[in-house]
């Protein structure tokens, strides 16, 4: 080792040394005395000190208040040697209980609150302990932890409390230090209680048993835990992970079919106000456009509004989208980084905290009990002492008036300790009454079994964790069980699955009436009032064709070569134009043409079929296309084109030829197929397929007449099997050989 420069001597040192040298010793100082948590009480130094200042205060939980400005001062004066801002801050987040699972300081004045308000000045609070410290602290005057000078030397402070609360877990602890961090969330004390008593019973259990009584952390927020539980067991086990933490909430109906979101409690440690400032802030780049409004109705209780865009909206949908862009859902990570009894800092599984924690309040209970056997000691001391002056008070007398030096004599003519010897030479002459000699005969015969019990219970580690598994189960029932403290806070949900929120759920939904033109130009009209054929064209163009649908529909674009295109409803030109070509939108080729437009229904089969009569059956989810260039679904021949596109919802297929010759047959004989030419409906020496129809036949065919509709339910005639020629349709039908 080098020995320490002498006054005025100058050493070469490596300028890399030097700074590794210091860095190191910063580095030390700042994870051992200033950001890690000690795994026995769960407090860093400043917290430590500030709870011993206080009961050095005497601020008791029975007693009154004392100025924040006091505490401090006595804190950096005597504890502590940083400054005042950074004490009072540790000193008003021991106070919150939003910030803190447990307090440890019972505040009175302005401590801030939830929306990130700072507290008033230290010199307007006042604090004093809560019940929690108390029990943090029980057994500082029985020996029960080690003290250590101060940084001036001038006073004594712990070195670690004895912590009959289990701090670490219950409040939890945040800090980063050089080149490690550590994060503990808070969890329930009553939770904790019970696994600590679980790992009594059973030394060797794992981390599995372990959360059937600690399932996860509980924040003094609430919020809902939306976690696995392999997740939630892999984080404890390596004491490393992290939980995913969502905003509560509920719906509340309104009038008319309206309703409204409540958020009623928020994730651990977001701040209210900034959390809603984002939320408008997103509102206003048009980046939510699920919702309408937020207001903020809170008062003492957290009462967040949401208004949907409309009543279509899901209310699901919306808030998963605000989960995934705000802070009402947030990641808390687990780092179980502490400082062990050595004060090492190593990561520690949930076990090893629990186990830690038992093994201090072990030796907090022994050294209590060594302390008081030895207080004991020294009281039967003195009370046999009393008693054998009691067999001759009068020579005791006698001694004291007429001896020059009573207490030699003393010891000499009763064989008396020193000691004893004091204690009957400052006895009260009150004392001598046979009334007194009767108390000190039954004081030391209740000591005397006190002190033969805790003789017991030193040599007895079975009883000792019998007793310590007593004062864990009284904890857990004082500031656990149902009551406001002790009831879970934070529910515990399921893990969310991928959630896919339907790109409809974003848009409004609203009606609209596509109208293509003859010219391939396509535009989309509010509602489904409107006549098409008094809709307006360009000189030279007219109607094609119209579809009645809704702005969160998908339009399936059927053209003659077969292949089909997907548009969306809120994609297609608005306004009152003439809106766009349709080429300009999809990959239509020069040579092709609309020959169909439906509405895309999920699940549902379409029926496509060539002007020559060839088709099949296709799943319509088949034929949806992501891009612009479309899907092939009907191969064609050379001159043949694809004509027809409709919804197979019916057992019966009517198809009639430009030879104005009708055949129907069922359904069944159609293949099911993705992609190809098909097969053969309807058989023609000339020409081709003029239209095709899909119905119940129960219900007969029915086809337009001018403004009426009439139907032929005795099909009979026309029935046949699938490539027959078929035959002339019933009298009354359309010479345009139509079906509407």
């Amino acid at each position: 080792m080098t020995e320490p420069a002498a006054a005025g001597e100058i050493r070469e040192t490596k300028l890399t040394e030097a700074l590794g040298e210091r860095y190191l010793a910063y580095a030390m100082s700042t994870i051992v005395s200033r950001s890690l948590p000690d795994v026995r009480d769960g407090l860093k130094p400043v917290h430590r000190r500030l709870l011993y200042a206080m009961r050095q205060l005497r601020l008791d939980p029975e007693g009154g208040f004392k100025k924040c400005a006091r505490v401090v001062g006595d804190v950096i004066g005597k504890y502590h040697p940083h400054g005042d801002v950074a004490v009072y801050d540790a000193l008003v987040r021991l106070a919150q209980d939003f910030a803190v699972r447990y307090p440890l300081v019972e505040g009175q004045g302005n401590f801030g609150n939830i929306d990130g308000d700072n507290a008033a000045a230290m010199r307007y609070t006042e604090a004093k302990l809560t019940a929690v410290a108390a029990a943090l602290m029980d057994g500082l005057d029985e020996d029960a932890a080690d003290f250590r000078p101060t940084y001036d030397g001038t006073e004594e402070e712990p070195v670690v409390m004895p912590a009959a609360f289990p701090n670490l877990l219950a409040n939890g602890a945040a800090g980063i230090a050089v080149g490690m961090a550590t994060s503990i969330p808070p969890h329930n004390v009553g939770e904790i209680c019970a696994a600590l008593g679980h790992l009594i019973r059973d030394p060797e259990c794992d981390v599995d048993a372990l959360i059937a009584h600690l399932p996860g952390p509980d924040f003094p927020t609430g919020g809902v835990l939306v976690e696995s539980r392999e997740a939630i067991a892999e984080a404890y086990r390596s004491g490393r992970g992290s939980f995913r933490l969502r905003a509560k909430w509920g719906v509340e109906k309104l009038s008319h079919g309206l309703y409204q979101i409540v958020v009623t409690e928020i994730p651990y440690q977001v701040q209210k106000s900034r959390l809603i400032e984002k939320i408008a802030e997103l509102l206003n780049d048009r980046k939510l456009p699920l919702l309408a409004d937020i207001r903020d109705e809170s008062a003492e209780d957290v009462r967040v509004v949401l208004e949907p865009r409309n009543r279509t909206v899901e209310a699901g949908h919306l808030m998963e989208q605000l989960f995934r862009q705000t802070d009402l859902e947030v990641r808390v990570p687990l780092n179980m980084n502490v400082l062990d009894r050595d004060a090492v800092p190593r990561v520690m599984t949930l076990k090893e905290v629990l186990r830690a924690f038992l093994d201090h309040r072990m030796e907090v209970l022994e050294r209590r009990s060594r302390h008081r056997r030895e207080k004991i000691d020294k009281r039967l001391e003195v009370l046999e002492g009393y008693l054998k002056a009691y067999l001759d008070l009068d020579e005791v007398i006698r001694i004291i008036r007429e001896e020059d030096e009573p207490k030699p004599a003393l010891m000499r003519r009763f064989d008396l300790t020193e000691v004893q010897t004091e204690a009957i030479l400052n006895m009260r002459l009150r004392s001598l009454r046979r009334l007194e000699e009767m108390e000190i005969r039954k004081e030391h015969g209740a000591l005397s079994t006190e002190r033969a019990d805790l003789a017991a219970l030193l040599a007895d580690e079975g009883r000792r964790w019998t007793t310590i598994a007593g004062q864990i189960a009284g904890i857990g029932r004082q500031f656990g069980g149902t009551g406001a403290l002790g009831r879970r806070r934070t529910e515990l949900g399921e893990g969310p699955s991928a959630v896919v929120v339907p790109i409809e759920a974003f848009i409004e939904r609203e009606p609209i009436t596509v109208i293509l033109s003859r010219k391939g130009w396509i535009r989309a009209v509010r509602g489904h009032g409107d006549n098409p054929e008094d809709v307006k064209f360009k000189d030279g163009d007219g109607l094609h064709l119209a579809l009645k649908a809704e702005t969160t529909d998908k339009i399936l674009v059927f053209a003659s070569d077969g292949r089909v295109y997907t548009l969306g409803g809120d994609r297609i030109p608005r306004g009152r134009g003439h809106g766009e070509p349709l080429r300009l939108i999809v990959d239509l080729a020069n040579d092709a043409d609309v020959a169909a437009m439906l509405v895309h229904r999920p699940g549902r089969r379409l029926l496509v079929a060539s002007n020559s009569g060839r088709g099949f059956l296709v799943e319509e989810n088949e034929v949806l296309a992501q891009t612009r260039a479309g899907r092939m679904v009907l191969t064609l021949d050379t001159g043949e084109r694809a004509a027809f596109c409709v919804p197979a919802e019916g057992d019966a297929v009517g198809i009639i030829g430009d030879n104005r010759k009708l055949l129907v047959f069922k359904t069944e004989e159609i293949p099911v197929m993705a992609r190809g030419r098909g097969v053969m409906l309807q058989k023609y020496r000339d020409g081709g397929a003029a239209d095709i129809t899909v119905f119940t036949l129960a219900d007969g065919l029915s086809w337009k007449s001018g403004e009426r509709e009439r139907t032929e339910r005795d099909l009979t005639p026309w029935l046949g099997k699938r490539a027959s020629a078929g035959r002339l349709p019933p009298t009354g039908f359309p010479r345009s050989n139509r079906f509407g």
